[in-house]
């Protein structure tokens, strides 16, 4: 009786849904096509990119702006009305023969997948959440594997799952708007496929089929041992049900339990997926040769949802007192904070118990701290950060725990994934190691909360708080060294089909005058002036932006033309040293959402010498992660953060100072004045 009226009811919510997704494809928005730039118009964008690099080289006794401007204007016509022309027309030919657009179909992708660097802090992306109400006290925290810990992952997991099937099931951002487009699009591209190492260039996984019964499961990593564990049970009809956190807790219990009582070691297999690209493709073709289990077993992890790493190390308190002058965070202490957030980017205790090639995995430790790291290939960072979100806002809710759980982990829940292994593949594990740690190692990595104002008040005096933002990072770079720097800030260009990012170029006529007046040593300069200059560099960012969310950007199309010409072709303006020199990015920035749930977030520097910054802007308050190279010479986490703090509290000491009176400064002033 009581299994009639559940199949009834079940196939009742099915059919509404199948309706509801019929209905909701009838309507669905339809994304435009990425559209090829206009040649004239993106070179002149390039042109004004250039301005301050000029000014700059003018300043220090280079050649005079006017002529080395003069120089790159002939170059450039050269371009627009020569080969530039016929590039041009061959990007557009490429446009029409491809099924998406131009650029994601033919260079975007590969420019991930060529890139041979370690996935290991210099691509992945890294979220650390914030905890959950139930966190245990500081005097609870130990090592090895602990309830809560489970609890949490389960809730984590089965909470991410509970995002994904609603995303698919219109429930949340049904595809009757734009925006449900591109996450529709986006999140299914987060689960149940890999990147796959080979050598000169990876490739992507095709996503697996939700009929293939390794789509069902995730990839739960214990002690360096790889665990499939089943989290979508049959339904009626062919279907499949997400099972409840319970069950999930019961599994993970019995994988832990598993993990913790074998005798042997694991071979540290994920370490290798950390190595750079060509030798853990040259390793992997070799384990996949000498034994069909291998086979199996990389097979069930390309096709799984997703990761779940179990650490057994808990990282909450393990640094030691920052000696930073700065303020220490309001509700956690800066050695804390950092702890978390270098257990999520990886550390050597936890390295080999994760699987990097895996575009989202989300990481427990045994106090419960947890985040997600992920491989940046197939998804933008916001994506997971949507993702993650969604996991985090609700607080774990479990009906049971693990001990009295009445769900068992029957046998089929759950198997170990066997890797066979010989002499060359450890002594390959031993080197993966050592460089793993050795990257770690030359990690400068850590957060900084500003508490002091947000977005709000930004807002309120009138700027846009990523511009803003943007500039404290600008002023903050000159004072640590002396120079200008090109800077690449992310753009999404989800609006249009199968968009991914543009570059927004930060470095200004605009930001360096602003920059120049606020390192002014003998105060020479006013507030007025000051802000007026501020006021100029916002709303010259903001127009960047604008141009590059809406498919007007000029790097990503710079990046289509060189790849039109053809052998013996080539350009000045291409083979000028500035056009490498304005893509150095040695500032790499992106702003996320306003981070509510989470610590802090981050990703690797692009150059040993730079930095690599993510930012959440929140209304009363702005989290930074950085990252930069301790072998980089002259760069150092601490000194920016400092460096950062003080900008963003003199910028609003120049607003409060003025009554934001109309501008002083004529555009002929602003384009030669040194300052």
């Amino acid at each position: 009786m009581f299994k009639t009226l559940f199949n009834r009811a079940f196939f009742a919510q099915r059919l509404y849904r199948i309706y509801n997704i019929r209905m909701n494809h009838n309507t669905a928005a339809v994304l435009p096509r990425l559209p090829v730039p206009d040649l004239q118009k993106t070179v002149t964008k390039y042109l004004d990119s250039l301005r301050p690099f000029l000014l700059e080289d003018a300043a220090h006794g280079g050649p005079s702006y006017e002529d080395a401007f003069a120089l790159r204007t002939k170059w450039a016509d050269d371009f627009v009305y020569g080969i530039g022309r016929v590039c041009q027309e061959r990007l557009h030919e490429l446009d029409r023969a491809s099924p998406d657009n131009w650029l994601d179909d033919n260079f975007w992708l590969k420019s991930y997948l060529q890139w041979r660097a370690p996935l290991l802090i210099n691509s992945n992306w890294w979220l650390v959440f914030n905890d959950d109400p139930l966190h245990p006290s500081e005097e609870d925290l130990v090592s090895g594997f602990t309830e809560w810990q489970l609890q949490r992952a389960a809730w984590l997991v089965h909470r991410t799952l509970g995002f994904k099937d609603k995303v698919e099931l219109q429930e949340l951002h049904p595809v009757t708007t734009r925006t449900g487009v591109w996450i529709q699009e986006s999140v299914s591209k987060m689960f149940n496929l890999a990147r796959i190492p080979q050598r000169y260039c990876d490739i992507l996984s095709q996503i697996s089929s939700p009929s293939d019964p390794l789509s069902c499961n995730i990839i739960v990593m214990v002690n360096n041992w790889f665990y499939a564990v089943r989290v979508y049970d049959p339904g009626p009809d062919n279907s499949r049900i997400l099972i409840p956190a319970e069950t999930l807790l019961a599994r993970l219990n019995v994988v832990v339990h598993d993990a913790a009582t074998r005798a042997e070691c694991a071979p540290e297999i994920g370490v290798l997926s950390a190595d750079d690209r060509d030798s853990w493709a040259s390793i992997l073709q070799h384990l996949l040769s000498i034994s069909p289990q291998n086979v199996k077993t990389h097979e069930a992890v390309v096709n799984s949802l997703m990761c779940l790493c179990l650490d057994r190390e808990n990282h909450s308190i393990v640094l030691p007192s920052s000696s930073s002058s700065l303020p220490q965070p309001s509700s956690i202490s800066q050695a804390s904070l950092d702890s978390h957030l270098h257990a999520i980017r990886s550390v050597p205790s936890n390295v080999s118990n994760r699987f990097f090639d895996k575009p989202y995995s989300i990481i427990v430790d045994p106090s419960g701290r947890a985040g997600a790291m992920g491989e940046h290939s197939p998804a933008d960072a916001l994506v997971p950060s949507i993702v993650g979100e969604y996991a985090v806002v609700q607080h774990v809710e479990m009906t049971q725990s693990f001990a009295s759980a009445e769900h068992s982990a029957t046998n089929g829940s759950w198997s170990r994934l066997e890797w066979v292994v010989d002499d060359e593949s450890l002594e390959a594990i031993r080197a993966a190691r050592a460089r793993a740690e050795a990257n770690i190692k030359n990690s400068d990595d850590s957060l900084l909360w500003f508490e002091e104002y947000g977005s709000d008040w930004i807002k309120s005096v009138g700027f846009s708080a990523d511009a803003y933002i943007q500039m404290a990072i600008q002023v903050a770079w000159y004072r640590t060294t002396g120079e200008f720097t090109a800077t690449y800030e992310t753009a999404l260009t989800r609006m249009f089909n199968k968009g991914r990012t543009e570059t927004i170029r930060t470095l200004s006529v605009e930001s360096r005058a602003f920059v120049l007046a606020m390192t002014d040593n003998d105060n020479s300069i006013s507030s007025e002036t000051k802000w007026d200059l501020l006021r100029r560099a916002v709303q010259k960012h903001t127009s960047l932006t604008r141009d590059a969310a809406t498919g007007r950007g000029i790097d990503r199309h710079l990046l289509g033309l060189r790849n039109m010409l053809r052998q013996g072709e080539r350009s000045e303006l291409f083979d000028d040293l500035l056009f490498a020199r304005s893509q150095e990015w040695r500032l790499s920035t992106s702003g996320l959402s306003a981070g509510h749930h989470f610590r802090g977030t981050g990703f690797g520097t692009v150059y040993e010498n730079g930095y690599g910054i993510n930012y959440l802007a929140a209304p009363s308050m702005v989290k930074f992660g950085i990252e930069t190279k301790f072998s980089g010479g002259n760069t150092s986490t601490e000194v920016f953060k400092d460096a950062v703090y003080c900008a963003l509290r003199e910028m609003r000491e120049v607003i409060l100072q003025v009554p934001h009176n109309k501008s002083t400064i004529t555009h002929e002033q602003l384009i030669i004045s040194r300052l």
